[in-house]
């Protein structure tokens, strides 16, 4: 059985635990970026939005999220910090090590996580990814608009499930939306390098957009009169996801085309954002293969 830096593999959510130090409490302390508002958003213009760190790099640790990375020729990865463990079980795996990278003790990588990420073994600073304004998404398949939902572990997790549906963009606002990076990089486990964030100033606007491109508007509502079921579908769709407890805004359920739910039949009648849109997702996939398919 292979050894595994960090504690725990990507495979394990469990529960939080603390990384161990190696007792230099005179070394300077780098900074974290387990949870933290890390750098810019992976996106063109614009600017940076509140907590963001200019221009600086993105920070992906744990094995898929930076793997992923090492194997996206679209992604510059500027230096990769790796374990002597983490190093080899790369060569094993058929990755070329970056010219850049320094192999470092465990504890190296934990000092600039937070005591709760995990890290297996990889920590890599990389340049955000060119990300298309909604005016240039391709009008087929599936997108995800997201009003307002600001955690990171819920959007990375929102991000990966996106990646397996093959939706083609996820789009944010510019503010109350966490950065590509960090624990929301991690959350995605690999699927930033798959699916394009997409940066609007004003989500109503941007849904406008989507509209005026052929986009039909589809808003998540628990208390919707319509099952997503049973909602007229077609393709290109946009699904629109609020936070959890505010929901969607206002003006966003004004300016979808429909409302609707997901109809559950048990005592509990929401999810946590990111498992309604993977069922959401699932619905309205195959609602659309099957409409395809002509039946």
């Amino acid at each position: 059985m292979r050894e595994r830096d960090g504690k725990k593999s990507d495979k394990n959510k469990g529960g939080s635990f603390r990384h161990g130090r190696d007792g230099g409490r005179d070394k300077p302390r780098a900074p974290r970026f387990g949870g933290k508002p890390g750098p810019r958003h992976e996106r063109r213009g614009g600017p940076p939005r509140s907590g963001g760190g200019g221009d600086g790099p993105v920070i992906l640790f744990g094995w898929h999220s930076v793997t992923s990375a090492l194997s996206n020729p679209a992604r510059k990865v500027r230096k990769l910090v790796v374990t002597e463990n983490a190093a080899r079980r790369l060569e094993e795996e058929g990755f070329k090590l970056p010219s850049a990278h320094e192999i470092v003790r465990p504890d190296e990588i934990a000092r600039r996580l937070t005591p709760d990420s995990v890290h297996n073994g990889l920590l890599a600073e990389a340049d955000p990814l060119d990300a298309p304004d909604v005016e240039d998404l391709d009008a087929s398949g599936v997108v995800l608009v997201l009003d307002q939902i600001t955690d990171p572990h819920n959007v990375g997790a929102i991000l990966r499930s996106a990646a397996a549906f093959g939706v083609k963009a996820l789009i944010t606002t510019a503010r109350h939306s966490p950065e590509a990076t960090g624990v929301l990089a991690k959350s995605a486990s690999g699927a930033l390098e798959f699916v394009p964030m997409v940066t609007v100033q004003n989500l109503a606007r941007g849904i406008a957009a989507l509209k005026e491109r052929g986009f039909l508007t589809i808003g998540l509502d628990s208390e919707a009169t319509e099952d997503l079921n049973d909602v007229p579908m077609s393709a290109p769709l946009a699904l629109v996801l609020g936070a959890e407890g505010k929901g969607l805004r206002q003006l966003t359920r004004e300016t979808c085309d429909h409302l609707a739910r997901l109809d559950l039949p048990g005592a509990i009648k929401s999810l946590n954002v990111s498992n309604a849109a993977a069922l959401s997702l699932y619905v309205a996939t195959a609602r659309l293969k099957s409409l395809s398919a002509g039946r």
